[in-house]
């Protein structure tokens, strides 16, 4: 949009600074802040977001279930008593699995 600035016409007639818009701007312009208008009437309704009754009921809030300080049985006693072993993985196939060697191409 360019600026005019202040001129005078060939008959003496003096033209104060003014914006020119091009051909079609006002029209647009004004549908547009229609439009713009039209959502912010319409857009907001009463709704409101997020999960709720809808009744103005306020939702419980979660409890905490946990009780602090965490104690271990074993905590109670001076002496914990020894870890038993683990028992040891065993293998779930008894046939050799052949992996491709890394000359394969792959």
């Amino acid at each position: 949009m360019p600026w005019i600035n202040d001129y005078f016409r060939a008959d003496g007639t003096r033209v104060k600074g003014h914006v020119r818009l091009p051909a079609g701007a006002r029209r647009e312009t004004a549908t547009l802040g229609l439009i713009v208008a039209g959502v912010i009437v319409f857009g907001n309704g009463t709704t409101s977001a997020g999960a709720g009754t809808g009744s103005g009921q306020e939702l419980p809030r979660p409890q905490s279930t946990v009780v602090y300080p965490i104690k271990w049985p074993a905590w109670e006693n001076q002496q914990a008593p020894l870890p038993q072993p683990q028992p040891q993985p065993q293998p779930t196939v008894s046939y050799p699995i052949v992996f491709p060697s890394a000359g394969s191409g792959r």
